[in-house]
């Protein structure tokens, strides 16, 4: 497939080399280098943290940490180190790190747990948890075993695994319960639990997928943890269900919210694409007072719509079969 694609091309998308690509244009370029899981693609890529967009810059991490290859973590250390960055950027980074999950970076993601900005230093603390449960004993069975209907579908490398009942993927009947449903939501809205277990909680709804368990998922936006907030966004994003539709505006909507939960909850309404939708997207975007991210993200997500009420067969660039919300990130 490398073969085919022309490289320039896509790194003068990526880095808007004319200055008149639009954004959405942009991000499609982006999507079609990580599928190719290259060096090259990987080098390309790390050239856009130059760029004065956070959300172009905090989807370029997510990116680098999807394609998991360990010449990128350089570039994202660096991030992290760099104070003057957008701290959704740096999150990010933290974050893909620990998708890569190498054991080297675990000192430097230590360093940053005191760091002033708390959705940093909660991300390095679900990225070092991750980072060892990836090499822990359920870790490495787990990566072992095939893979079932669920993690087909969701394909993404996510902060944390769903808790070990929900581990195999396809949910059982008993999982489906209202009272384990309910159980998972107790860990979930638990503040004395690590987040990595929160997180894992989260993850076992996603997998439930059921109107209860996005009740249960929505719950979870009371939290004080922008951090935590935008994972149950993303979370929808890839759920898809339009049951979710009214908490994901609601939180759009709120102007006292954090940036990144609003950016998270706009890219999750336009993958699900339902009509009602599009003109909330399409005010946000327009809304000269709203944050930046907010609106470049509204952007995103009315391609996103457009590309899922269309007759397109493939969202990045033409070049390869990438559903949009299997690679925009948290």
């Amino acid at each position: 497939m490398v073969a085919f694609l022309d490289l320039k091309k896509l790194e003068d998308s990526l880095l808007n080399r004319s200055g008149n690509v639009p954004l959405h244009t942009r991000f499609r370029a982006l999507f079609t280098l990580k599928s190719l899981r290259t060096e090259d693609a990987v080098q390309i890529i790390i050239k856009g943290f130059k760029d004065s967009s956070a959300l172009l810059k905090h989807e370029l991490a997510y990116c680098l940490g999807q394609m998991k290859i360990p010449s990128a973590l350089p570039a994202l250390e660096e991030i992290l180190r760099d104070e003057s960055q957008d701290p959704m950027v740096r999150h990010e980074a933290a974050e893909a790190m620990g998708a890569i999950s190498a054991s080297s970076s675990i000192p430097i993601l230590k360093a940053y747990l005191k760091d002033p900005d708390r959705s940093v230093r909660e991300t390095c603390e679900i990225a070092i948890a991750k980072i060892e449960w990836d090499n822990s004993e359920e870790g490495r069975e787990h990566l072992k075993a095939p893979k079932d209907s669920i993690a087909l579908l969701y394909t993404s490398i996510d902060p944390a695994p769903p808790t070990s009942k929900l581990l195999s993927g396809v949910p059982k009947q008993d999982d489906l319960t209202e009272s384990n449903i309910k159980d998972l939501q107790i860990k979930l809205l638990n503040t004395e639990l690590p987040l990595f277990e929160r997180y894992r909680a989260m993850f076992a709804l996603r997998n439930i997928g059921t109107p209860a368990a996005v009740d249960a998922l929505a719950s979870g936006f009371s939290d004080d943890s922008a951090l935590f907030k935008h994972e149950i966004a993303f979370v929808f994003g890839q759920l898809l269900s339009p049951h979710s539709i009214p908490s994901l505006r609601k939180v759009l909507e709120d102007a006292g919210e954090s940036e990144m939960v609003r950016h998270e909850a706009a890219e999750a309404l336009g993958g699900i694409a339902t009509p009602d939708v599009l003109p909330c997207l399409r005010e946000w975007m327009s809304k000269e007072d709203a944050p930046r991210v907010v609106r470049e993200s509204c952007q995103i997500a009315i391609d996103m719509w457009e590309y899922e009420n269309s007759n397109e067969f493939q969202y990045a660039n033409g070049f390869v079969n990438v559903p949009p919300l299997a690679v925009i990130g948290a």
